[in-house]
């Protein structure tokens, strides 16, 4: 089959397309052809160790799992003989956060993975793409946070991959949102639920005298120390990437004060349940998937350098030949 191989850390160039063996499904497995998989900013750090904390959980000197790639959607083509809730021909979603592997044409997975069977309206595109920023958001939000109705929340980076799904969470919660991103975006903030939307290259949201009980910084570009004077009484920040910084915090008000500090590796914590609730509200029509790019396989390097500039909107794609 053919994978994107990652064998040391560094810029885009070190993804190499190269045929290597299909994998085989163990008894408890299925194999799964995929359809479409999910370039994340996630995956770039991966791919080039920065954090540099990334290197004690996947390898010091070289990447341990030489294959990247999380998020995918695709279609089960062999079952091994001990698997009972899924058979060949099911088109399904899901998403591999200690393994990786949705850089190539099949990848394997256990049946009691996080892993299900696809909306019903959902394209595999779609799919791929809820699993993408939905569960992160699904996470931080209903979990970490515990967004509640008539909560006031601020997203930042509401026109990213994840924080295009917040926005959407947060509403069906019953929050007020406010979402930052650009005025070049501000459109499709708004089309996703936001009930303000903050342009940040004219304004700085905290400095402005608002306060929320969430702030979620979904890219991950506003600190702790800078938030936390926009936060309510017992409000609390969320960031996404796990810095030295936010992991300090979180110690620290963990202990002391009323503000809090949180993250969380969502990835560690989904489960079936979790794809199920977002399948549901696509099905009935209260989210929508948010794709900004596709690529081909081939064109790996060119979509991780797309994310990398930052200036995505949503999900950006890998689509699958043949």
């Amino acid at each position: 089959m053919r994978a994107i191989v990652c064998t040391t850390y560094g810029s885009p160039e070190v993804l190499q397309l190269k045929k290597v063996e299909k994998p085989e499904p163990k008894d408890n497995e299925v194999r799964i052809k995929l359809h479409a998989a999910i370039v994340t900013p996630s995956d770039c750090a991966f791919r080039k160790a920065d954090p540099f904390i990334i290197r004690f959980m996947y390898g010091l000197r070289r990447p341990k799992h030489t294959i990247l790639g999380v998020e995918f959607a695709g279609e089960i083509d062999a079952v091994g003989k001990s698997v009972t809730s899924f058979r060949a021909g099911d088109r399904v979603s899901g998403i591999s956060p200690t393994t990786f592997g949705a850089y190539a044409e099949y990848v394997c997975l256990p049946e009691a993975g996080t892993l299900a069977i696809l909306p019903a309206h959902a394209s595999y595109e779609e799919a791929a793409g809820l699993c993408d920023g939905g569960l992160t958001a699904l996470i931080f939000l209903r979990d970490t946070a515990r967004l509640q109705r008539g909560h006031k929340i601020l997203i930042n980076g509401a026109s990213g991959s994840v924080g295009a799904y917040a926005v959407q969470l947060a509403k069906y919660f019953g929050a007020e949102v406010t979402g930052v991103c650009s005025s070049t975006n501000a459109a499709l903030v708004k089309s996703l639920g936001a009930d303000q939307v903050i342009d940040y290259t004219r304004e700085d949201f905290t400095k402005s005298g608002r306060t929320y009980d969430v702030i979620f910084d979904a890219i991950g570009k506003r600190s702790f120390s800078q938030c936390k004077g926009s936060l309510s009484a017992n409000g609390v920040y969320l960031s996404t990437v796990p810095s030295l910084s936010i992991m300090l915090q979180m110690l620290w008000t963990s202990k002391v004060g009323s503000k809090k500090a949180k993250f969380t590796a969502s990835g560690l914590q989904q489960k079936k349940e979790n794809l199920a609730f977002l399948a549901e509200l696509f099905d009935t029509g209260q989210m929508k998937a948010v794709i900004d790019r596709r690529y081909p396989l081939e064109q790996m390097a060119e979509a991780h350098k797309y994310v990398e500039t930052g200036r995505k909107k949503g999900n950006v794609v890998i689509t699958f030949g043949g």
